[in-house]
C-alpha cells in the first residue's frame, strides 16, 4: 500500500473546509429529522388515546404481544378497562399505574425510564458513542501516521526482488 507524501497530502486539506460544511449539514439535517420525527399531535379523541395505550401495553396471556393486537380474555378485559379510564378523563400514567399495580411492570411493552431500567436506555446509546469514539481514533491514528523512510539498501532488495519476479514471469 502506497502512503502519500505530505505534499499529496495538501490537496486533501484544501478540501477540508467542505467536508465540514458536508458534515454540519447532515448534523442539522439529522437534528430536524428527530425534531419532527418525535412531534406528536396534540389533540387526541378518547379512542385514539385508548388505542394508543393499548398498543403500549402487554397481554398478560400472551407473548410479547399488544393488548391491541391479542384476542385473549385477558386482552379484552384489558381494553375494557383503558376505554373506561379514558372515557373517565384519566391520564395515560394514572391508567398505566392501575394496569401496573394488578399486573406488575411486565404489563408494559416499554420499559419505564426511571429507576435501574433507565439502563436499557442509556446503555445502547452509550455503546454506540463509544464505538464511534473508537473508530474516529482509529482512522485518525492510520491518517495521521508519519512516512517512514526507506533506506537505499531496502530499496535495491525491493527493486531486485521485482526484476527477479517479472524475469520468472515471462514476457
Amino acid at each position: 500500500m502506497r502512503r502519500s507524501s505530505p505534499s499529496d497530502r495538501s490537496g486533501a486539506r484544501g478540501r477540508w473546509p467542505a467536508r465540514r460544511f458536508v458534515w454540519l449539514a447532515l448534523g442539522v439535517a439529522l437534528v430536524v429529522a428527530l425534531a419532527f420525527g418525535s412531534h406528536r399531535p396534540g389533540q387526541q379523541n378518547a379512542a385514539q388515546r385508548a388505542s394508543a395505550i393499548e398498543a403500549d401495553l402487554r397481554c398478560p396471556s400472551c407473548e410479547d404481544i399488544s393488548v391491541a393486537d391479542s384476542s385473549a380474555a385477558t386482552a379484552v378485559a384489558i381494553r375494557q378497562v383503558v376505554t373506561t379510564r379514558v372515557g373517565e378523563g384519566q391520564s395515560t400514567a394514572q391508567i398505566e399505574g392501575f394496569l401496573e399495580s394488578r399486573y406488575g411492570v411486565g404489563i408494559l411493552l416499554r420499559p419505564p425510564t426511571s429507576g435501574l431500567s433507565v439502563a436499557v436506555w442509556i446503555v445502547p446509546l452509550v455503546a454506540v458513542a463509544l464505538a464511534a469514539v473508537g473508530l474516529g481514533a482509529f482512522f485518525w491514528r492510520r491518517r495521521s501516521g508519519e512516512l517512514v523512510p526507506v533506506a537505499a539498501d531496502d530499496r535495491d532488495l525491493v527493486e531486485e526482488a521485482m526484476r527477479r519476479a517479472r524475469d520468472e514471469a515471462g514476457p
